[in-house]
């Protein structure tokens, strides 16, 4: 019976410890390196304002509109890296973002970035019928094209998209990832998710929320 009463006590103290999370884990962590590694850090940390931020980028979207960080700013965006000719991982994965896409549909504060990683082939017209086949709302769901050394080097220095790996291949090394990130409302990464899952978009999904409601 003593024994009984002592495991009892025990399950019941690891029960009390599993509810009883940390802080850190109420919000989203930050990612300041190529290998995800999650640090959480709130405006009192000595740390916090030398968060990885995203680099300025000047690229042009499927309606010939430059796009800037200075679109970004303010909003919380979600990255991937696709081509139009792409028939085996792109299509699930931009099916699922339409799903994200479509839960925020009526929020301006959200929206989607799609980079080329074949931009030479990827040139305004053709994201433009890209977007038209897959009924892409074109003021939310931004597809992007530019010079291609540029979009390489953010994709894998800036938005970490090609894993610890790839942070220092060049242009000429293609870039082939299923990552999807989240940014947050000053450039931050917050978040790194599998795009072909549709469980990993639900999570997306939720974390957005989330970020919506933070005040860091």
């Amino acid at each position: 019976m003593k024994n009984c009463n002592i495991i009892f006590s025990l399950i019941i103290l690891l029960f009390a410890v599993a509810c009883h999370q940390p802080e850190k884990n109420n919000g989203l962590p930050f990612y300041n390196t190529p290998d995800f590694s999650a640090v959480w850090l709130t405006p009192q940390d000595q740390g916090y304002k030398s968060i990885h931020t995203i680099a300025p980028f000047n690229l042009t979207n499927q309606l010939g509109i430059t796009i800037s960080n200075k679109n970004t700013a303010g909003k919380i965006y979600v990255v991937n890296f696709f081509f139009t000719s792409c028939r085996n991982f792109c299509p699930p994965i931009m099916d699922n973002l339409a799903k994200v896409a479509q839960a925020f549909d009526k929020d301006s504060r959200v929206l989607i970035l799609s980079h080329s990683v074949t931009p030479r082939r990827d040139s305004v017209p053709v994201l433009l019928k890209y977007s038209q086949t897959h009924h892409i709302n074109n003021n939310k769901w931004w597809l992007l094209t530019g010079n291609q050394p540029d979009i390489y080097k953010l994709a894998r220095q800036s938005y970490f998209a090609d894993d610890a790996a790839g942070f220092t291949k060049g242009s000429n090394d293609f870039l082939h990832t299923e990552n999807v990130v989240l940014i947050d409302t000053k450039g931050r990464i917050r978040g790194v998710y599998n795009g072909s899952l549709q469980l990993e978009m639900e999570n997306l999904i939720s974390h957005i929320k989330l970020l919506e409601t933070e005040t860091m």
